[in-house]
């Protein structure tokens, strides 16, 4: 999918910014007081510093800077796929480093850590302390790239990235802060707005370790072992680590965790540790197949997937109990595929009792095992036939849902109300104006909000899908219906908790307690999969 190395395109980039804007207004850009030859082609640093040189910018040297490559992002190396009989995944656990310039601390939860960088320095702690300098590079790394987004989800990225290369561009998915899709500046118009970004960086965030009166510069990648486990985040990590540089020129700590201790630390996070066997053994199948399937995410950073809700929440595995490790056991290898490949896994902690179908939570084109369908039992689904329509139906469905699979889940139905003082920001970066209305214009089969009119004094915005929770993060999901109570007041009546995609875990722990196995809940929330062994799918 993404391309793990900056995608180039030859340009005349450096003679553009030269010859559009002057010599002058490019060390103004950079914030440079004065002239420095490094930064034109070898030929010109031949020729004496005067009033011809973007004449001989434009003669003598066209045939070079026809030939400069810019690059995309900060320069990075694509981790191993996760493969083999003992699969590896490469987890972000600490991400856009350093925060605040603040020293990132590694320390033991027992015995020594041994450090080593590319360059051999290797050392022995039983903690670092490492500190972040910024230095000038040794030559300025210029970037562009022209960026579509932001986007709330990954999903909704990769849509539009698909979308751009029907088109001929050939993008990247990166996420310097929200989700952005990049592409070089010539690539053909996207569909919505973007905007071209260059960079010319002179300064690096370089890695200092700080050690007995010594100050140390390190070369990444940096190596880290933790034979008894390293303390992080209030928990211990086994390893073994690596510090890196990302595509946007900070850092990130990666841990190399076997799939297996990574589901560890996954499972007991996302439906719990008290969770029925067959549920955990259920979200076990999903985690591992959602992290094959979704090894790509962050190729363009150098690692696979991070350890937030962006990704799978991953936290201590050594934490597990020994009623989770039976459950994971259980599962052992197990995936879901859909012929032959593995399934997008996706899940949420509720679906109120309607899953939606993928292209209701993220757009684009639908899969086959993500239909919208209603989670409960027969007699239910004939007193709530799908599609659930605006009026009587969808109504019914959020005041009586007390027999719909999950009901016990805190979030199975809700209400929030949401001021115009509370859409103010909102309104501000949109330039609406003062927010009037509130509007539903679509909905999905599933009676999922999927375009919500925002009408404003001055203006109107639709959000749409994953949009609408991103902007009004009160809301606990897209199922709702909204009434305009009062002037600058809007109730909101709702159901579920997350995007309601896939397995519902209130669902599935419902399920389990009744005495359903993990293999009959997955191929009911994921119809027409298969169970497969990991080692019998291709490489």
């Amino acid at each position: 999918m993404n391309l793990p190395l900056p995608v180039m395109r030859k340009r005349l980039a450096a003679a553009r910014r030269v010859l559009s804007f002057g010599i002058s207004n490019v060390l103004r850009a950079n914030n440079q007081t004065s002239f420095s030859t490094s930064l034109l082609p070898s030929c010109v640093r031949l020729v004496p510093f005067a009033l011809f040189v973007p004449l001989a910018l434009m003669a003598a040297c066209r045939s070079e800077l026809q030939a400069a490559d810019l690059p995309l992002h900060w320069p990075t190396k694509a981790p191993p796929a996760i493969s083999g009989s003992n699969p590896v995944v490469w987890v972000g656990i600490a991400e856009r480093l350093p925060a605040a310039a603040a020293p990132l601390e590694l320390r033991a939860a027992a015995g020594l850590l041994t450090l080593r960088d590319s360059k051999g320095v290797q050392r022995q702690a039983d903690r670092f302390e490492i500190h972040w300098v910024r230095q000038p590079l040794a030559r300025p790394l210029q970037l562009e790239r022209r960026v579509l987004g932001p986007f709330p989800s990954y999903e909704s990225a990769f849509e539009q990235a698909r979308l751009w290369r029907l088109k001929g561009a050939q993008p990247l998915l990166a996420r310097p802060g929200d989700w952005e899709v990049w592409a070089p500046l010539d690539s053909p118009a996207p569909d919505g707005i973007s905007s071209e970004v260059r960079l010319n960086n002179r300064l690096h965030w370089q890695p200092q370790l700080r050690q007995a009166g010594q100050v140390l510069n390190l070369d990444g990648p940096i190596q880290l072992n933790a034979p008894r486990g390293l303390l992080w985040n209030g928990g211990v990590y086994g390893g073994p680590f690596r510090l890196q540089r990302d595509a946007y020129g900070t850092w990130a700590l990666i841990e190399q965790v076997p799939l297996e201790t990574y589901l560890q630390g996954v499972v007991p996070h996302e439906i719990g540790a008290s969770a029925p066997a067959a549920a955990q053994a259920a979200q076990a199948v999903l985690a591992r197949t959602w992290a094959l399937a979704n090894q790509e995410r962050f190729h363009i950073d150098g690692y696979h997937l991070c350890a937030d809700s962006q990704c799978q929440v991953y936290g201590d595995p050594s934490q597990v109990g020994s009623k989770l490790r039976l459950a994971l056991d259980a599962s052992k290898g197990l995936l879901l595929t859909w012929k032959g490949k593995p399934v997008h896994g996706v899940y949420s902690a509720s679906n109120g009792g309607v899953s939606a179908g993928f292209e209701e939570g993220w757009g684009g084109g639908s899969l086959p095992y993500l239909k919208a369908q209603l989670d409960g039992p027969g007699s239910e689904k004939k007193r709530f036939p799908l599609p659930i329509i605006e009026g009587v139906g969808l109504n019914k469905l959020l005041e009586d849902g007390a027999n719909l699979h999950g009901a016990a889940h805190p979030r199975h139905r809700w209400q929030r109300r949401i001021s115009s003082q509370e859409l103010a920001a909102l309104a501000a970066t949109a330039k609406l104006g003062n927010v009037e209305n509130l509007l539903v214009q679509q909905r999905g089969p599933s009676g999922r909000v999927v375009d919500l009119l925002v009408q404003g004094s001055e203006g109107s915005l639709n959000l749409r899908r994953d949009q609408i929770r991103r902007s009004l993060r009160q809301l606990p999901s897209t199922l709702f219906v909204v009434v305009k109570e009062e002037p600058g007041v809007w109730r909101f009546d709702g159901a579920g908790f997350g995007h309601g995609v896939g397995l519902s875990q209130a669902g599935a722990i419902e399920l389990a307690q009744k005495g359903w196995s993990s293999a009959q809940i997955l191929k009911y929330y994921f119809p027409g999969t298969v169970l497969e062994k990991l080692k019998s799918l291709p490489r």
